[in-house]
C-alpha cells in the first residue's frame, strides 16, 4: 500500500515507514511505495515544500511557492491541477494538507515529544497496536458521512483531519485548521462553464506522460475524461457491457468511438462471475484497504475491466474513472430543502414539480419530504437522530421514501444491537454539542460528504488496480480544483430536473471536445441488476461472512436476523436494503483483513523492536 508518514517534534525517535524512502529537506518525512517522480520537493534557507501523488505544478512553480509557505497561505498550495498530498516546513511549523475529496487523507497522533502524522490511520494504530473505535465503525455503518464524528478515526488514538482542514504541528503539538471555505461564492452556471472545462482539461493534462493512456467510456462522466484524453494522444476505451445491465452505454460508447479521433474501443462482456460479491469466499486475494471499501464488493467487475485494458496497451498506464462525477456535476435533490428554508418557494415548487413527475409521484409528497430538513441545522438533525437512535429499530423501507435529512439513518443502524445504538446515540450527541462552522445548507453538507465518501472508495480501487496491473487510476472529477470549479455553481442549478447535468452542456457545447449526441444524452446506466444476481447467488457466502463468526456481530454492529432477512428478499427478487448491506459487508471484509494481515508498516532504527 502507498502511504507517507513523518514525525515533528523532538529527537530520538526510534522508528521509520518500513522500507520508507526520506523526503529531500524534511529527514523526518518518508514515503512508502511511490515512484519516485511522484515524490518532489524544493528547498530554501527558510522553507520547504513537498508534493507527493500527481500534481501539475512544475519545479518553478513550486520554488515560486515558497514565499507562499513562509507566509502560511496553505490553500494556494493545494491549487494546482492533479490530486496530491502537500508537506510544508517554515520554522518551527509543518503543515500536512491532504485534499479535499479524501484520496490523501491525514490521521495523526501526538504524545509529549511530539507528534506522528501518516496518511494510514493503520499505520499510525500500528505503532502500539491501537485497537478498532467501534463508535467510529459504527457511525461509519449508520451514516456514511465521514465528518460526523469529525477528528475520530476508526482507530483509538489515532485522530483524523476532518475535509477541508490541515494538520499544523508546532511546538505545542498537532491541531486542525480550517484552509477551505465551508461554502463557495455562487457563480451562475453558464458563467462558469468554461471555468469547469478549463478545470476538467488541466487535471486529465496533468495525468498524461509517456504512459499509455486508458479510459473507462460508458455515462457521459467517464466519457467526457476520455474525450478529453484523446485530444492528447491514443486513449484505450473500455466499456463494461455485460448483457444483464441492459442499459445503453455501449451504443453510445461505440458511437463516440467513431467519431472522436485517437479513441481505441473495446467492450468488456460480462460473465457469470461478474456480480456483486463475487469471489468473498477469498478475501485474502483483496487487496488490503485502510478502511472499509465499496470495491472490494464489485472487486470482479472492475478485474474485468482492468484485464481488458491490460491485454490492449502496451504495458502499465494510467486509466481514468468518471468516478464522483454525479457527485460535482450533479446535486442531490435534498437542495429543494434549501429552497424552502430561504423561503424561495415558487422555484421549490418548480423544481419539485419536475422531480415528483420523473419519480411518478406528486409534486406534494416531494415537498413533504424535503419540508423536515428545511427547519432544523446540522446541530440539530444529529439531536434528532440521537433520539431516534436511543428508540426501537425500524422496518425496513427505501431511503427514497423517507424525509430527507442532513445525515440519514441508514438501514444498518437498524440490525445493530440496542447498545451499540444507545453508545452511537452519545456519540452523536456530543458531536452536535462541539459542532462549529457548520453549512448552512442541507445540499452543501451532503456533496461534500458524498465526495469524501467516493474520495475514500477511489482509494481502494486504486490500490487494487496498482497490486494486481501496476495501473496508475486517475480519478479527476475528485481533484480539488475539479471540485472547487463545479461546486461554486448552485445545487439548484447543477441538479435542475429539467436537464441532465445542465453543468457538462455549460462547458463542452460548442467545445468541439465532445459530440453533441453526447451532450443530448439523458440516459445513466445502473448495476443493479449485477447487485442483485450477486445477491442471490453469493447468499451462503454472505449469511456466512455476517453469521455467527462476524466480527461486526461480535462488536454488537449487526444482529442475524435483519441481515437474514435482507438477504431473503433479495434472493426472492424483491427490493432490499442494498446500500447498507454493502456497508456492512465491506467492513466485514476489513476487520478480517486486520485481524489476518501481517504486513509489517515499521523498522526500527537504534535496535528497538517494530511495530507491526
Amino acid at each position: 500500500m502507498r502511504w507517507s508518514a513523518g514525525w515533528h517534534g523532538g529527537t530520538g525517535r526510534d522508528r521509520r515507514p518500513a522500507e520508507g524512502r526520506a523526503v529531500p529537506g524534511l529527514d523526518t518525512t518518508w514515503t512508502s511505495g511511490w515512484p519516485p517522480e511522484r515524490i518532489r520537493a524544493v528547498t530554501d534557507e527558510q522553507a520547504t515544500l513537498a508534493v507527493i501523488g500527481e500534481c501539475g505544478a512544475d519545479d518553478a512553480q513550486l520554488r515560486n511557492a515558497l514565499p507562499v509557505v513562509r507566509a502560511r497561505g496553505w490553500r494556494l498550495l493545494t491549487r494546482w491541477p492533479g490530486s496530491y498530498l502537500v508537506v510544508a516546513h517554515s520554522g518551527s511549523r509543518l503543515a500536512v494538507i491532504g485534499d479535499l475529496a479524501g484520496q490523501h487523507p491525514v490521521y495523526y497522533r501526538t504524545d509529549g515529544a511530539g507528534t506522528w502524522w501518516a496518511t494510514s490511520a493503520s499505520a499510525l494504530a500500528a505503532l502500539d497496536g491501537a485497537p478498532v473505535d467501534v463508535t467510529a465503525l459504527a457511525a461509519h455503518l449508520a451514516f456514511g458521512q465521514p465528518d460526523v464524528l469529525a477528528t475520530r478515526s476508526l482507530f483509538r488514538e489515532v485522530a483524523r483531519v476532518p475535509g477541508g482542514h490541515l494538520l499544523l504541528i508546532g511546538p505545542d503539538g498537532g491541531g486542525v485548521e480550517r484552509y477551505e471555505p465551508v461554502a463557495y461564492s455562487p457563480v451562475a452556471l453558464r458563467q462558469q462553464g468554461p471555468v469547469v472545462r478549463a478545470a476538467l482539461s488541466e487535471a486529465v493534462a496533468a495525468r498524461i506522460d509517456s504512459r499509455p493512456a486508458s479510459a473507462d467510456l460508458a455515462g457521459l462522466d467517464s466519457t467526457t475524461l476520455a474525450c478529453l484524453a484523446a485530444q492528447r494522444g491514443p486513449v484505450t476505451a473500455v466499456t463494461f457491457a455485460d448483457e444483464r445491465l441492459r442499459d445503453d452505454d455501449l451504443s453510445f460508447a461505440t458511437r463516440t468511438a467513431a467519431t472522436v479521433p485517437n479513441l481505441t474501443h473495446h467492450k468488456v462482456p460480462g460473465a457469470p462471475g461478474t456480480v456483486y460479491y463475487s469471489g468473498l469466499e477469498n478475501i485474502s486475494a483483496l487487496p488490503v484497504s485502510d478502511a472499509p471499501n465499496a470495491y472490494a464488493v464489485t472487486a470482479s467487475i472492475k478485474r474485468a475491466v482492468l484485464d481488458t485494458v491490460t491485454e490492449h496497451t502496451t504495458g502499465p498506464g494510467v486509466h481514468f474513472t468518471g468516478a464522483a462525477g454525479d457527485a460535482v456535476l450533479s446535486a442531490p435533490s435534498s437542495y429543494i430543502a434549501d429552497l424552502l428554508r430561504e423561503r424561495r418557494h415558487r422555484r421549490a415548487w418548480q423544481h419539485a414539480l419536475v422531480h415528483a413527475r420523473l419519480r411518478h409521484t406528486s409534486t406534494f409528497a416531494v415537498l413533504s419530504r424535503a419540508r423536515p430538513a428545511s427547519r432544523i441545522d446540522l446541530a440539530g438533525a444529529w439531536r434528532h437522530t440521537a433520539t431516534a437512535l436511543r428508540g426501537s429499530a425500524r422496518g425496513w423501507i427505501p431511503q427514497a421514501q423517507r424525509p430527507m435529512a442532513w445525515t440519514p439513518l441508514l438501514a444498518s443502524a437498524d440490525w445493530m444491537t440496542h447498545g451499540a445504538r444507545l453508545m452511537l446515540a452519545s456519540a452523536l450527541d456530543e458531536a452536535a454539542g462541539a459542532l462549529t462552522d457548520a453549512p448552512a445548507r442541507l445540499a452543501e453538507w451532503t456533496e461534500r460528504q458524498d465526495l469524501a465518501r467516493v474520495g475514500a472508495n477511489t482509494a481502494g480501487w486504486r490500490a487494487l488496480a496498482l497490486a494486481e496491473h501496476g495501473i496508475e487510476l486517475a480519478a479527476p472529477y475528485l481533484d480539488n480544483e475539479v471540485i472547487r470549479a463545479c461546486l461554486a455553481v448552485g445545487a439548484d442549478q447543477r441538479g435542475a430536473p429539467a436537464r441532465y447535468k445542465p453543468m457538462l452542456d455549460a462547458a463542452f457545447t460548442g467545445s468541439g471536445v465532445l459530440p453533441g449526441f453526447i451532450l443530448a444524452r439523458t440516459t445513466k446506466g445502473g448495476f443493479n441488476s449485477l447487485a442483485y444476481a450477486g445477491l442471490r447467488e453469493n447468499a451462503p457466502v454472505l449469511k456466512d461472512l455476517l453469521g455467527p463468526t462476524s466480527r461486526l456481530a461480535a462488536l454488537g454492529l449487526v444482529t442475524e436476523q435483519p441481515i437474514a432477512e435482507a438477504l431473503s428478499r433479495a434472493s426472492a427478487g424483491q427490493p432490499t436494503a442494498q446500500g447498507a448491506l454493502h456497508l456492512v459487508v465491506a467492513a466485514e471484509i476489513w476487520l478480517r483483513q486486520l485481524a489476518s494481515a501481517s504486513s509489517t508498516w515499521w523498522e526500527t532504527v537504534s535496535g528497538h523492536v517494530a511495530a507491526t
